[in-house]
């Protein structure tokens, strides 16, 4: 009888987890999507950067807000062949795993994306998009050029200028740049790093002669007096630290700016539900103190949520728009 008794505990301590994880997935089929394991967030770019500072604050505003039912979430950084096989990684998981996938995803993704690659935003889940980010151009702590007029000068003398920057947006915009300026780009030269914190470094350790970065990334080295800015790629002056650096048109020339929108996006398979409750936590990090105050105001962005269907339309358009200006 003892050893009918105690089988039987055994038992009981065993089938009790199943039956557990039984209730979850029953919770998870029949009423809304709640996370019941570890999420991995994947970044294209490297640490340091923008979408990594972007990537990290989300995460952050989650964990303390308790908004993913305590589950860990857990950074993938995947930046081999500029971001792409990440991208195709993501786009392509099924199954439950879809459930528990992010991505971080820019306008400045998407466009060598579909440039480059068969893959288009139609290969994702939108999820929500959070913000809009601009460009400026910096110099070093010991510049050979002090402002963006001795640079023009510069070039005009004959100078070969190196500029380093990340990838996508960055790269849009530099082109838009020398297109207004008139030079080429032997003249002033563009070499495309993984992220932001690595042209930066190129920057900091002396390889680049300016930077093109956008406030997240570079606005800490701009308090610590290590780079400045020179030039606002926009229709305006930054605020703060960086309201020092004119805009083109200030100089005579049109404005160039091309904004980046941040967003974040997870693989096509993804359910509705899981991909509304992910939306729906993302509105909640749009809406918090932290997200405003510590993100939005302190690197400059201008808030932008979209909801997921919202974002899906906006994505859409944008990608449109972008493949017939290149022709595609």
């Amino acid at each position: 009888m003892k050893k009918l008794i105690l089988a039987m505990l055994m038992a009981s301590v065993l089938v009790s987890p199943i039956f557990a994880n039984g209730e979850n997935e029953k919770q998870n089929v029949e009423g809304p999507f709640v996370p019941q394991q570890s999420i991995e967030w994947y970044c294209t770019s490297s640490p340091g950067g923008g979408s990594d500072i972007f990537t990290r604050t989300i995460i952050d505003i989650i964990n303390e807000e308790n908004l993913a039912n305590g589950q860990n979430i857990v950074i993938q950084y995947k930046t081999d062949g500029a971001g792409e096989i990440g991208r195709n990684l993501v786009s392509n998981t099924k199954g439950e795993k879809a459930d528990y996938t992010l991505l971080t995803f820019n306008s400045g993704d998407l466009m060598p994306m579909v440039k480059n690659t068969n893959k288009r935003f139609e290969d994702f889940q939108p999820i929500s998009h959070m913000a809009v980010d601009k460009h400026l151009l910096f110099v070093g702590e010991n510049p050979k050029y002090n402002s963006f007029e001795e640079v023009i000068e510069g070039i005009k003398a004959g100078d070969q200028i190196v500029l380093g920057g990340s990838k996508g947006d960055d790269i849009a915009c530099y082109n838009a740049l020398i297109e207004e300026l008139g030079f080429d780009n032997t003249q002033l030269s563009f070499i495309s790093h993984d992220g932001s914190g690595a042209a930066i470094t190129a920057m900091l350790g002396g390889h680049v002669d300016l930077l093109i970065s956008k406030p997240a990334a570079a606005s800490q080295y701009v308090e610590a007096g290590r780079i400045k800015p020179v030039l606002a790629l926009s229709t305006s002056r930054f605020p703060g630290n960086l309201n020092s650096a004119p805009t083109l048109s200030e100089l005579g020339y049109n404005d160039v700016e091309s904004p980046n929108w941040r967003s974040v996006v997870a693989p096509a398979a993804m359910s509705e539900k899981a991909a509304q409750f992910w939306s729906d936590v993302l509105k909640k990090v749009s809406e918090s103190d932290k997200w405003k105050n510590d993100y939005i105001n302190v690197k400059k962005l201008v808030p932008d949520y979209m909801d997921k269907n919202e974002f899906k339309e906006y994505g859409e358009k944008f990608q449109m728009n972008y493949l017939k200006s290149i022709g595609k």
